[in-house]
This record gives structure tokens, sequence and C-alpha cells, in this order.
């Protein structure tokens, strides 16, 4: 049985649209520190790019190597507000 995943809150840092392995986000996360996440559309559930300093969720987190990967990144909504209100 597949336990449900934790969705993690950050703030893109930067956009790479040019890098090695295609275009990127790098998030800071208060519990995990550095993220990144692929623009791919696989990854990335938006139709519009983050800019930096958008609010974001990241989910799926792997650790890589290199630091922690997201396999799925979104736009924060007025709900995740609401339910990390209700968590709290």
């Amino acid at each position: 049985m597949k336990k449900e995943e934790k969705e993690y809150q950050a703030t893109v840092d930067k956009v790479i649209v040019d890098g090695k392995h295609g275009s990127y986000g790098v998030a800071r996360c208060k519990e995990l520190g550095i993220v990144t996440f692929s623009l791919d559309k696989k990854v990335w559930q938006e139709e519009d790019s983050p800019e930096p300093g958008t609010c974001i969720i990241l989910s799926k987190i792997r650790k890589k190597r290199l630091g922690w990967r997201a396999e799925i990144a979104r736009f924060v909504t007025p709900l995740d507000e609401q339910q990390q209100n209700q968590n709290q």
C-alpha cells in the first residue's frame, strides 16, 4: 500500500531555461532547503512558467546525488492556504 505523498510549500529562487538537461526551477523550502524541479510538462503541472518569488507546492520529493528533486510541482492555490491554516 502506497502512502500519500507529503506536499511542501516553497518559493522559487530562479528559473533556468537552458539547462544541460532542459529547463528547470530552483526553489527554497523551509523543511528541505534547496529543491529543484523540471519545467517539463510531466513535472510542472501549470500552463504558465513560475517566476522568482512565486510560491509553489512540491511533492514526490526524491533525494538525488546533488540534492532534493521534486517529481511534481505546481502553483499554490487558495485551497492550499486554507488546508495549511486548518492543520496549524
